[in-house]
Formats: structure tokens, C-alpha cells, sequence
């Protein structure tokens, strides 16, 4: 499948979203900020999400005022660029305040509804 189709890239966003949850599943704030690994997955995975909604590009800016496509977009160059930078909190506070906006305008878009089965969430 071309990689500039839109429908793949919002899945791909899906299944990154899936994998951060995964990851953070049982985890505090401070048991992110003491895990490495789980760290450098968690940015794996939101450079990922960052470079599909760039292949997506700005169809979805205005319909999707409170996500914040743009600044989306740009994540990846911070997580490539500006990694020594990259503040844990801040990372915490995205992935566990912003996905699930992120997830519903994604399936949205796909004429998706929300799984049924309740989502791994952190611990906040």
C-alpha cells in the first residue's frame, strides 16, 4: 500500500497509540520517569505517529482544530533533533492526556467507533 494513503497512515497512528498504552499499562508518572526503555518506546512510537500525520499532511487541521495536527507534525523533528531536550513529564503528560482525542478522530476518519473492550490506560 502506498505509504501516502491516508487511511493506512491513520491506522498506523492506531496501532502506535495501542503500543503506547501497552507500554504505560499499570505505570505512574514515576515509574515512566525510572524506565529507560519504556521511555525510548514511547518516543518511538510518537515519532511514528508524528511522521504519519506528515504523510497525511493538513487535510485534517481544521477539522481537528483540538488536535493539533501541526504541532503533531513537528513532534518528530523535536524527538530527532531536540531528543536531549525532551522533557519526561511533559512526554508523560502528552501520551496520557492527548491519545485518546487523538484515537477518536483517527477512527473518525476511518468511520470507525471506539473498541468496545475497555483500552489499557496508565496509571495517572
Amino acid at each position: 500500500m502506498s505509504s501516502s494513503d491516508p487511511a493506512r497512515r491513520l491506522r498506523d497512528i492506531l496501532e502506535n497509540i495501542r503500543r503506547i498504552r501497552a507500554y504505560l499499562a499499570g505505570m505512574t508518572a514515576e515509574d515512566f520517569a525510572a524506565d529507560e526503555k519504556t521511555q525510548d518506546a514511547v518516543e518511538r512510537c510518537l515519532s511514528r505517529i508524528s511522521e504519519a500525520a506528515r504523510m497525511i499532511g493538513p487535510a485534517l487541521d481544521a477539522k481537528y482544530p483540538e488536535i493539533e495536527f501541526p504541532k503533531l507534525r513537528q513532534l518528530g523533528s523535536v524527538l530527532r533533533h531536540d531528543y536531549d531536550d525532551i522533557d519526561c513529564e511533559l512526554l508523560w503528560r502528552a501520551v496520557t492526556g492527548r491519545l485518546d482525542a487523538l484515537e477518536a478522530a483517527c477512527r473518525s476518519e476511518l468511520g470507525e467507533q471506539r473498541p468496545s473492550r475497555r483500552s489499557i490506560r496508565p496509571r495517572v
